[in-house]
């Protein structure tokens, strides 16, 4: 999978993790992947790590860390070797504006393919929606600085989903009355 993901890895590691291996539910994988995404370094590295964490420990971890970079770092050094002599054309310049069109592409097919995953989620898919649509404008209508975003979407996101979950958990665990009052 490292050698795959061209700056839309999401949409292949989704398609691999969920659709083919089936090892995540399409549920688990936007929890880890948002998880994944708030973490400092690449989002597909920090999802690999926590997966190999999960299932092998931690030399699991440090596998998967060494599968994810190990060979791109490679190709990305040699492709930097090939590429220096032409980046200025505009050929080369051409060619990575269309691969930014088709990455942005990937990225949007694979969040419209995950929003079926939000119909189960704590908060809903109205609030979901509504939370993706405020983080899309703060950072690119408003041009907010992506910490603050994290702190004050991300963290009202959790705040809420936190506070439901423990109101979930207190109305499973509340005694059933057995008698009625007259």
């Amino acid at each position: 999978m490292a050698l795959q993901g061209f700056g839309g890895v999401v949409a292949i590691v989704q398609r691999e993790l969920v659709d083919r291996k089936q090892w995540l539910t399409p549920q688990a994988f936007v929890d880890d992947w948002s998880v994944a995404q708030v973490m400092p370094g690449p989002n597909v590295v920090n999802l690999s790590m926590m997966l190999g964490g999960r299932f092998f420990g931690w030399t699991g971890a440090l596998v998967a860390l060494a599968g994810m970079l190990t060979f791109p770092t490679i190709v990305v050094l040699v492709l930097a070797a090939l590429v220096a002599n032409v980046a200025g054309h505009d050929l080369a310049i051409g060619a990575m504006r269309g691969f930014s069109a088709v990455s942005a592409g990937l990225i949007a097919g694979a969040a419209i393919r995950l929003l079926p995953a939000l119909k189960g989620h704590i908060l809903g898919w109205r609030i979901c929606a509504l939370l993706a649509i405020t983080t899309f404008v703060c950072i690119a209508v408003l041009r907010l600085p992506l910490l603050w975003v994290l702190v004050v979407v991300g963290g009202s996101s959790f705040a809420l989903a936190w506070w439901r979950l423990l109101r979930q958990a207190t109305a499973l665990n509340k005694p059933v009355p057995t008698e009625v009052d007259p």
